[in-house]
């Protein structure tokens, strides 16, 4: 049975003490460690929590024992109230619990029995007959149970015995009765002495001096109606309420016979501020407030003395019950709080304890608790009037940082009265958001030749948290892709940008090179200081623009160094073809051609090769005659550089013609380069072999003779023309997709499955890069450009 009560207890948490009033400061009152299984007391941090009440009792850190820490008075504690049962709280901190102990201090006779009055006078007629009877106040004794039981017992005396009656449990009525008439004259004054005793061992006693003293004349005492008059009253009653009329009659006459009604005694003795008669009438009515909580029951002792000399008198009792109503609201305390809350913290964590009571008695005094409004907390109660504030469910930081949580008690009343108690609840941060750019991909575009240093753009990460798990920083992700050259081979993408790590903005390392990059994609990444760090990366996609910072420049002939490719087209009379060679140069150097007299117009002598390392309108070439001015007998095409004849030509021209030819490119501001051509006229196949054999800079016909040059002249001029158509062609479909992409909605990023396609616009005009597929367009034999770039018409 012993373990079955222990387990039990263990179960329910509860554990029920006793300790006797006044016991000496240090007293054990339980082994609460041994008994609970709690282990050590000190380190579990162990401690009486007390509602409003001076602390009694205490926990011990070093043996885990309840022991007394200060005077311990059940009268000053629980009054009148049996038993004195004490509920304490235990709060375990490590891990976080509340524990219940019950303490009942148990009473000791420590209060002797106490009379209102050291004296009590009383005034008898002489005539009063045998069996009258004369109340007495008995005594009161604070303690309770068998110390409280009073006795009584009266002096020995001849004429008077004490009678006690015991209409309630708690209550005492007191009688002096006269058992033998009196002589005034021969005994004026009688001296009593009235002895309480209680049941404690040992007993305690009081005295109260009786003094009766003998009257003449009048010999009839009112008489009232009824002995005791019980009544019922709310507590709410107001005051002037109406509460009994008792009613007492005298058969004298005249003035022996008209009864004046008074209180002559109030238990408790507070009755006397809220009860008042009318000495005529008789009513009784409250002259204050009532409290069910201080008294449930007041007795009035009446008195009605007639108005004969001696004036002769009478008593009854009145007993009031008062009724509870629901007057009293919950109060709310917070006895723990464990704050602030990791946002990580479990569902079912503990965060508050709260403590819960109710003045009030019956359904007045039951109270619900609800946490409003709805928030991730909940209100558990495991015992009655403690209360846990409890997690129910996942918390975030970053949706709400701190929580304003109102507990709502409410009692069982009609109407219901309530009760309310703020509790804030911060929450911590952990570090469980990655920091997170506001855009997947960058596109930035930047022209080249600029300075080193110079800021490229600027990105930011976003992370919600705070503190160092929210503080960002940047770096450049050597692990993805670099910049992959054609004149230079793979580079890291750390040789031309750099990212500073507190704002995020990405620096040039040295000038950019158009003709060295065009595309550079890299990764920047950011991380956050937590524990462990969090990374967000984004991808930016660096577009050089290209400057026209390249002059054009002559390129050589197939047999080596610069020169003229070989004329086309048929020549007039018995030449098939020519060939020429000459060395250029950046105005140094002068081009060698002949060209036969009588060829007609439109006659290809040379052609000019020139190649830009620019692009789109900055590397497209333009051929211009620059000497000699006016009309001349040769022609420079446009776009194509073949020197021909614009006109037949004859012997006043002279033995040779000089031209000199300026390249321009279409850039802004455009640059040049010159080629001077030196054309010398001959007559027949023969004289102009003659011609090539005497000179160095002339390119004689391969084995074969004219036949032979004038079929690869041929030959040549028919690939120069698909090759232009096919320009022509790729310059239209061009048009037409830059047509579209301005019609369609403009993305910044088209991405799919393989390499991605980037249109972009930039100062300098709309122009397409494509990823997927690069040509490489050559109109000679010489090293081509491995690009594409159209540009659209509406530039300068």
């Amino acid at each position: 049975l012993l373990m079955l009560v222990w387990t039990w207890t263990l179960v329910a948490g509860q554990v029920r003490y006793s300790v006797p009033e006044e016991a000496k400061v240090g007293t054990v009152v339980g082994r609460l460690a041994q008994e609970l299984g709690l282990g050590d007391a000190e380190e579990r941090r162990l401690r009486v929590v007390w509602q409003g009440r001076r602390a009694g009792v205490e926990v011990s850190g070093a043996s885990g024992a309840l022991v007394v820490s200060s005077r311990l008075d059940r009268e000053e504690l629980c009054g009148k109230s049996a038993p004195c049962s004490l509920r304490l709280e235990l709060l375990q901190e490590r891990p976080l619990r509340v524990l219940h102990v019950e303490l009942e201090v148990t009473d000791i006779n420590d209060n002797a029995p106490l009379f209102p009055a050291a004296r009590k006078n009383i005034s008898m007629a002489e005539l009063s007959l045998p069996g009258s009877r004369f109340p007495l106040e008995g005594a009161s004794d604070a303690d309770i149970g068998a110390n409280a039981q009073l006795s009584y017992t009266l002096s020995p005396s001849e004429h008077f015995t004490l009678d006690v009656k015991s209409p309630h449990e708690n209550r005492k009525l007191l009688f002096l009765v006269l058992t033998k008439p009196l002589d005034r004259e021969a005994v004026p004054v009688h001296k009593l002495l009235l002895t309480a005793s209680d049941g404690g061992r040992p007993s305690l006693t009081g005295t109260m001096e009786v003094v009766v003293s003998v009257l003449d004349v009048n010999d009839n005492a009112p008489q009232f109606s009824q002995s005791v008059y019980k009544v019922q009253l709310p507590e709410s009653a107001p005051e002037g309420t109406f509460v009994v009329r008792v009613n007492a009659t005298d058969p004298d006459l005249g003035p022996y016979g008209d009864v004046i009604y008074e209180i002559d005694t109030f238990d408790p003795a507070s009755g006397s501020d809220l009860f008042s008669i009318d000495g005529k009438s008789g009513e009784i009515r409250l002259k204050g407030a009532l409290d069910f909580e201080a008294v449930t029951l007041y007795m009035l002792q009446i008195k009605a003395q007639d108005q004969g000399t001696p004036a002769l008198s009478n008593h009854c009792s009145v007993e009031l019950e008062v009724l509870d109503v629901n007057d009293n609201a919950p109060e709310v305390w917070v006895t723990s709080l464990s704050v602030p809350v990791s946002e990580d913290a479990a569902v079912g964590t503990v965060v508050a304890l709260l403590s819960v009571s109710d003045r009030d008695s019956g359904s007045n005094g039951r109270v619900q608790c609800s946490v409003w409004p709805a928030s991730p907390f909940v209100v558990e109660s495991r015992f009655p009037g403690s209360y846990s504030l409890v997690l129910r469910e996942a918390l975030d930081r970053e949706r709400v940082s701190e929580y304003e949580v109102e507990v709502r008690a409410e009692d069982g009343g009609k109407p219901p009265l309530r009760a309310r108690r703020i509790v804030r609840v911060a929450v911590s941060d952990v570090n469980d958001n990655a920091p997170a750019f506001s855009q997947a991909v960058y596109t930035v575009v930047a022209r080249e030749n600029n300075a080193a240093g110079a800021e490229l753009a600027r990105l930011w990460a976003r992370d919600p948290d705070e503190a160092e798990n929210g503080r960002v920083s940047y770096s450049l992700w050597e692990g993805g892709a670099g910049a992959s050259v054609w004149s230079v081979g793979w580079r890291p993408a750390s040789s031309y940008v750099s990212v500073d790590g507190e704002s995020g903005r990405v620096w040039a390392v040295r000038a950019l090179d158009y003709e060295e990059l065009q595309v550079l994609q890299f990764e920047v990444r950011a991380v956050d200081a937590g524990e462990p760090a969090l990374v967000g990366n984004a991808t930016v996609q660096l577009f050089v623009v290209d400057e026209n910072d390249n002059a054009p420049m002559l390129l050589p002939t197939t047999g080596g160094g610069p020169g003229l490719a070989p004329p086309l087209g048929p020549v007039a009379g018995s030449v098939a073809g020519a060939s020429v060679e000459a060395v250029l140069g950046q105005d140094s150097e002068t081009l060698w051609a002949w060209a036969a007299w009588g060829a007609p117009a439109g006659q290809v002598v040379a052609k000019i090769r020139a190649v830009d390392a620019d692009s789109g309108y900055n590397a497209w070439l333009r051929y211009e005659v620059l000497e000699p001015r006016g009309k001349g007998p040769f022609r420079v095409g446009v776009y194509s550089g073949e020197v021909s004849t614009a006109r037949a030509l004859e012997e006043a021209d002279g033995p040779r013609q000089r031209l000199v030819i300026v390249v321009r490119d279409h850039g802004e501001p455009s640059l040049s380069t010159t080629a001077t051509l030196s054309v010398s006229l001959v007559e027949g196949g023969e004289k102009m072999l003659a011609v090539a054999g005497s000179s160095s800079n002339v390119l004689l016909p391969a084995e074969g003779g004219l036949t032979a040059a004038g079929a690869a002249s041929a030959s040549t001029n028919v690939w120069l023309v698909v090759a232009i158509c096919a320009v022509s062609s790729v310059f239209v479909l061009a048009l037409v997709l830059y047509g579209a992409s301005r019609c369609a909605p403009r993305a910044a990023v088209l991405s799919g499955p393989a390499a991605a396609t980037l249109v972009c616009a930039s100062e300098v005009g709309s122009w397409s890069y494509s990823q997927r597929q690069s040509r490489s367009l050559c109109v000679t034999d010489g090293a081509g450009k491995s690009d594409l770039m159209v540009f659209s018409p509406n530039l300068p």
